[in-house]
């Protein structure tokens, strides 16, 4: 399972991904790819790293390669374009952007003339990749190399460089091998003193900080890995649910029914029968920042290319 460390597949090599949404949060997870997120209309509040913005219309967010980013629905009414692609669109030895900010405004984008190119490329990747004509990667290409080394020259860099790539280094890459740690131990009994030893943090200072990077506590983040994984095993497999569950890392068939339920709003019994052929994500999108919802309360996808 690579939900929080997220694998994508591009079903070709020509690794890009355009895709617009209403009503959507995320949980917490990082890529290795460059994340741009655009927003048509409403509000969102994103957290990149550790650091919160809340973005308006016409606002655009950066998520670098490697920066852990989840998104709390802030409205009903917003709608997100979401544009990633492989650092090799950039340079075949990209490492990080070291911009000032992650966040760039509406006004301080069109003060830039920004907003044009920004719309020119989100129009290029939708025709584009939904047609997929000669030449189309070529295209594709020249429009998110544009749009990029524009970005670059009309914004300011850190001038801490060498310190943030030091803090990145020690505490971001720390922190994803713990998510990963989790990805791959979720059936273990694994504690928050464990994950915080990982780090060399005491516990308090380590839940302070999980839930600073992920909007989520410990606990919860550790149980939405777990379920989302019984979830796919309750609809793929012919195992018992109190297998699954054991399975999984719970300790007792109640707890992980009760889990279940607030977890994916069904009980483990009515997931395994529902008609869907295919098991429902619950660890990358959802809608709605408290718990994962029912399938039928997912976000509206508008368009999607890639």
């Amino acid at each position: 399972m690579k939900a929080f460390h997220e694998v994508r597949d591009y079903q070709s090599d020509f690794m890009v991904w355009h895709e617009q949404y209403r009503d959507i949060s995320f949980v917490a997870h990082w890529h290795r790819e460059i994340e741009l997120i655009y927003v048509r209309s409403g509000t969102a509040e994103i957290h990149v790293t550790d650091r919160s913005f809340s973005a308006g219309s016409g606002d655009l967010i950066l998520c670098d390669s490697g920066d852990i980013h989840y998104c709390d629905r802030h409205s009903s009414d917003s709608c997100l374009d979401f544009v990633l692609f492989d650092t090799s669109f950039i340079s075949t030895h990209y490492k990080y952007s070291y911009l000032a900010s992650h966040i760039f405004s509406k006004a301080g984008l069109a003060s830039r003339g920004l907003d044009t190119q920004l719309e020119y490329l989100l129009a290029v990747l939708d025709d584009e990749l939904g047609n997929r004509q000669s030449f189309y990667q070529e295209i594709v290409t020249s429009a998110i190399r544009g749009f990029w080394y524009h970005l670059l020259r009309e914004f300011p860099e850190r001038t801490d460089k060498t310190a943030m790539q030091d803090r990145r280094t020690s505490m971001i890459t720390d922190f994803q091998n713990v998510l990963t740690f989790l990805e791959e131990h979720y059936g273990e009994n694994i504690s928050l003193d464990d994950a915080a030893e990982m780090m060399s943090f005491s516990s308090s200072h380590f839940s302070r900080l999980f839930k600073q990077m992920t909007g989520t506590g410990f606990v919860r983040y550790l149980s939405i890995i777990r379920i989302s994984q019984a979830a796919d095993l309750l609809t793929t497999t012919d195992l018992k649910i109190t297998d699954i569950a054991y399975q999984c890392g719970f300790s007792s068939i109640r707890t992980f029914n009760r889990v279940f339920l607030e977890v994916t709003g069904y009980t483990p019994t009515e997931y395994s029968k529902r008609p869907e052929s295919k098991s429902y994500n619950f660890t990358y999108y959802r809608s709605s920042s408290d718990l994962i919802s029912k399938p039928e309360d997912n976000p509206t996808i508008i368009k999607g290319n890639g």
